[in-house]
């Protein structure tokens, strides 16, 4: 988090005078501990895609409803890499991951596919390497997605990634900016399915890949399982039958200082545990997306049908 700074400047320079340095060393460290005293706040960080301004805005207003302590919001925060280094540093004090992502891309693990494994072992390694603590997940699932144009799907008889293989060779797939590096992004996916693309992956920005398959400018994208615009456009999610990807449980991460000083902080995020579902999550991210509500608003209408 940014804090103000105080400031007590002057170079002394009269050498000899102890008495005036003592006196301007105990006004910097009254100083100092007037800024250690004041009050603190919890800045709420979030990656730069619809779900996570979701995720990060319902932390917000949670926090804003059940704490006394000012709310500031972090959000736009590009990918998992500069999250992770944002919370590390100080500058967040809590952010929305993904237990597959925390597993594969900042812990280096190998994949696996049982949920409360991934969850146990990203709990346990991200206290033990990061003092950082992961909370109960919010009760969704958000593993990737590769999506079709319903029609062509059914044309091509294409239900699950095995199917696509042979028709890989004369297809264009969109993906995200992480997606081409992360280790369980696009080379173990075409190591482990025999994918051949037209051509190396078109790489943009996530919240452009669904109108580039509906203008047919590729012919599949890597999304996620909650994109609301799944259902709006009529796509097929094609199966993962290989169970390659591992599962991406939404969970909060926290800095441990920030729960111990701010009264009620705990509290108010396990409220969130296990509340969201795949549909409400596809419906919030749609009402952004598809119907162009704000943000702020479709997270409150939610929280308040909620009851939290």
């Amino acid at each position: 988090m940014e804090r103000s700074e105080c400031y007590s400047g002057g170079h002394d320079g009269d050498a000899g005078n102890m008495n005036r340095r003592w006196f301007v060393t105990g006004m910097a460290a009254l100083l100092l501990a007037g800024c250690n005293r004041r009050e603190r706040g919890v800045s709420v960080g979030s990656k730069n895609f619809t779900e996570q301004l979701v995720l990060g805005e319902l932390l917000a207003q949670v926090l804003e409803s059940h704490t006394n302590v000012p709310i500031e919001r972090r959000f736009h925060l590009a990918g998992t890499y500069i999250c992770h280094q944002a919370i590390l540093a100080g500058r967040i004090d809590v952010y929305v991951e993904y237990t597959g992502t925390a597993l594969t891309a900042i812990l280096k693990q190998p994949a696996q596919p049982d949920s409360k494994s991934v969850f146990d072992i990203v709990q346990r390694e991200y206290q033990h390497r990061f003092n950082l603590t992961v909370l109960p997940s919010m009760g969704f699932n958000n593993t990737f997605a590769i999506a079709m144009r319903g029609n062509d799907a059914k044309t091509g008889g294409i239900t699950k990634l095995s199917d696509l293989t042979a028709y890989s060779r004369r297809m264009r797939l969109g993906v995200g900016y992480e997606f081409l590096e992360r280790p369980d992004g696009f080379v173990g996916l075409a190591k482990t399915y025999g994918l051949q693309f037209a051509a190396p992956p078109i790489v943009m920005d996530l919240g452009l890949l669904y109108r580039a398959l509906e203008a047919r400018q590729v012919d599949a994208v890597v999304g996620s399982n909650t994109d609301g615009m799944i259902a709006a456009l009529g796509l097929r999610v094609l199966e993962d039958d290989k169970h390659y990807f591992p599962p991406y449980d939404a969970v909060p991460i926290v800095r441990p200082e920030a729960l111990r000083q701010i009264d009620g902080m705990r509290a108010a995020l396990v409220q969130l545990s296990g509340r969201i579902s795949t549909n409400d999550m596809r419906l919030m991210n749609y009402a952004i997306d598809g119907e162009k509500y704000d943000v702020s608003d479709v997270v409150h209408d939610f929280l308040k049908r909620m009851q939290i």
